[in-house]
């Protein structure tokens, strides 16, 4: 058994990436995502699941952008281009697919 503390010490002086817990079917990754920083467009190789724990952010998926604030939540499914940034410093539980890599978070928040 596993406690995670998401808001526990938040960073916002760069975007900060962290993966908090890996279990046999997926991973927990924290999101501190400063104001006006931004991840350009990418898409994940597996279902993922983007929630607002703190904050405010976009969330752009087919050409539509939407506003998501705390306590909310968004599912896509494997392939699906999507981009995002913060309206407010916020803080985001990312699930990825246990075949996934937080290397390709890391290269997407590096602009590689």
């Amino acid at each position: 058994m596993q406690i995670l503390h998401f808001l526990e010490n938040p960073s916002f002086a760069s975007l900060d990436i962290q993966k908090l817990l890996e279990t046999e079917n997926s991973k927990e990754i924290r999101i501190c995502m400063p104001k006006g920083k931004e991840m350009r467009e990418h898409q994940a190789p597996g279902a993922i699941v983007v929630r607002v724990l703190q904050g405010r952010i976009w969330f752009e998926v087919q050409g539509a952008k939407h506003t998501l604030e705390r306590g909310d939540c968004i599912a896509l499914e494997a392939h699906v281009p999507h981009s995002l940034g913060g309206l407010e410093d916020s803080v985001l539980n990312l699930t990825l697919s246990k075949l996934d890599s937080v290397q390709r978070v890391l290269d997407v928040a590096s602009n590689k």
